[in-house]
């Protein structure tokens, strides 16, 4: 598939959702690179791109056609499934060794098929209603903890027995499963190991962990560590002592390495393209480098202008902040090299 014309696959390495989006796609022989290009999203951070493509902002979000700009449209030319089911869906029924979506017709493969759904549905609902309120109860105020620990554990003794009935063959099922049991496991690994009733799902979900596909898409190129840089974002690289005595002081005014703002008149940034360029001619010897990703909006709406000009000797535009970097213009800040 030519380069330009390659789906857009907007994930998060942890992210359950977009775990089993994944699995799917590798299942279905899509390849980060050749087949499809792959975002990875710091989620504090989220590009404009993503947000344009699916008002939602959670991932995964699959870009069908570099012209797809939001969702609900149907799943042809321009469209955006935005929905972690529908991506695996549209991936496996395009291409599915394993006959994953049990597809045969037979009166066995349709019981399977009625139990994957029922299984999914169960997951999707209580079980990962109970799994956020037992892993990230201070998100939700008065939850109890161990009271919604106690229901999941429920769902997964009724899984236990469940899951059983779909043999040994993968399934959607699995897929679907897998990433949300494997973080209820991470939440309390001892509580799940010692846990009365879940043999089979044990086992289950100790065969992924130690699996090839899991670990597939859970390493590049499949997961990246560093997020994907948006060309709408301005960059620029600091050192890491200067960017927290910027944060105890309120603002930020270094212009790069060794000069000030009062030096220079304006803070050194990059576009996307140029980072590594400038890293490896002004930072390559530099321990604690900080990326800064900076909203050009937020800085105009505080009144600070940006202006596109050569650099020295080269002809290539840069953009220059022309004021003290305020704070809330900060979109993120993360080790460079990641």
């Amino acid at each position: 598939m030519p380069r330009a014309d390659r789906p857009i696959l907007y994930s998060f390495r942890r992210c359950p959702y977009a775990i089993r989006a994944r699995l799917a796609l590798a299942a279905a022989g899509v390849r980060p690179g050749p087949d499809l290009e792959l975002r990875e999203v710091n989620l504090k951070a989220k590009p404009p791109e993503l947000l344009e493509a699916s008002a939602k902002g959670t991932v995964p979000v699959l870009v069908l056609s570099a012209n797809g700009t939001s969702a609900g449209q149907s799943h042809g030319a321009g469209s955006v499934i935005d929905q972690s089911l529908a991506v695996m869906r549209w991936a496996l029924e395009r291409h599915d060794p394993g006959d994953l979506l049990r597809r045969a017709d037979t009166s066995g493969d349709a019981a399977e098929r009625a139990l994957i759904e029922a299984l999914i549905a169960s997951n999707d609902g209580p079980f990962k209603h109970h799994l956020d309120r037992f892993k990230y109860a201070g998100r939700h105020p008065g939850a109890d903890p161990e009271e919604h620990r106690a229901a999941a554990l429920t769902i997964l003794r009724a899984w236990n027995e469940q899951l059983p009935q779909l043999g040994e063959r993968p399934s959607l099922a699995d897929l679907a499963l897998l990433p949300f049991v494997r973080q209820f496991r991470l939440a309390d690994p001892e509580g799940f190991e010692a846990a009365a009733g879940l043999t089979a799902v044990q086992a289950w979900l100790g065969r992924f962990l130690a699996s090839p596909e899991l670990a597939a898409v859970m390493a590049p190129p499949w997961a990246l560590r560093a997020a994907w840089r948006s060309p709408r974002w301005l960059y620029h690289l600091a050192l890491a002592p200067e960017w927290r005595a910027a944060k105890c002081e309120g603002i930020y005014r270094r212009s790069s390495r060794g000069l000030s703002l009062e030096d220079v008149g304006f803070i050194h940034a990059s576009h996307s393209h140029q980072l590594e360029a400038t890293h490896q001619r002004f930072y390559a010897d530099a321990a604690d480098v900080l990326l800064l990703t900076i909203d050009p909006g937020r800085l105009a709406a505080a009144g600070i202008e940006v202006e596109e000009e050569p650099a020295p000797g080269s002809g290539e535009l840069f953009p220059h902040i022309r004021g003290p970097l305020p704070l809330e213009t900060v979109l993120a800040w993360e080790p460079f090299p990641a």
